[in-house]
């Protein structure tokens, strides 16, 4: 409560002002990283292998194999660390980590929020991002993909956030994208998040919301497959058919993301 005082022409006016601040609401949903090892193994999978998009059905043809191992995905110092290196395994030149909440973390609609610093360098593709858990559309894009952040070292400070649909998807560059310019994005942490709703995704960088999306009043799952499940996704990819489009520099690695916490709130009824 708190009170005003004014005179005014020898009038004494008292106004009394309530201040009612709502409650803050928990996560239903969350990683702090307040431990130590290998992520949480009742939270986060890996997704495992070089993508072999013919064969696993995903991959864009980039140049790093993801491990379990923790040279690439470990807890430490209250962090999440996603480590890219330049070493041999699998036929690729790169290792690298992929987490995934499927079957421990599936959503539809609500706040998801990830607190990160992103690495930097040609040829590093950092991404948080969602894909459907049960496909009820058919494959990719048909059944939807939300990127809360992406993010090609050859563009330095500009992220990205997209949705990817079975009518609007980058393979016919009819992708439903934001950009925001960040330029400590590789030197301090920001949180990158989306609010889901019934019929709308809005994308945010700290307090701006940049980019936002709506679902039409004709719209069929071929233009908002929003309306399922959907689970999280936390991975640097190296080179690719975007992130390696201007080469990968050889001399930067190893390049990491380190995560400072994951937080999912229920969507307001």
């Amino acid at each position: 409560m708190r009170y005003l005082r004014q005179s005014h022409y020898g009038v004494l006016i008292c106004l009394c002002v309530w201040a009612c601040a709502a409650p803050t609401p928990s996560p239903v949903w969350q990683d702090e990283f307040n431990y130590s090892g290998l992520p949480d193994s009742v939270r986060w999978n890996y997704d495992l292998g070089d993508g072999c998009p013919r064969v696993c059905g995903w991959g864009n043809n980039e140049a790093q194999f993801y491990t379990r191992d923790a040279r690439n995905a470990r807890v430490e110092n209250g962090m999440l660390i996603l480590e890219a290196h330049r070493d041999s395994l699998g036929g690729k030149a790169y290792t690298s980590a992929r987490l995934v909440t499927k079957h421990k973390g599936d959503w539809t609609y609500g706040r998801i929020e990830v607190r990160a610093r992103l690495p930097k360098g040609r040829g590093t593709w950092p991404a948080i991002w969602m894909l459907s858990t049960d496909w009820k559309y058919g494959g990719w894009p048909a059944s939807g993909e939300i990127d809360i952040m992406e993010h090609v070292g050859f563009d330095p400070g500009i992220i990205h956030g997209t949705i990817h649909t079975e009518a609007y998807n980058h393979v016919k560059r009819t992708q439903k994208e934001g950009t925001i310019e960040i330029a400590g994005a590789h030197d301090a942490f920001h949180t990158y998040a989306i609010d889901w709703t019934q019929d709308k995704i809005d994308f945010w960088v700290d307090e701006a919301l940049y980019h936002t999306v709506q679902r039409g009043p004709r719209d069929t799952p071929q233009e908002w497959p929003f309306d399922q499940r959907f689970h999280l996704i936390l991975n640097i990819a190296v080179g690719g058919n975007w992130g390696g489009m201007q080469g990968i520099d050889e001399s930067i690695w190893p390049q990491r993301m380190e995560i400072d916490y994951v937080r999912v709130f229920a969507a307001p009824r």
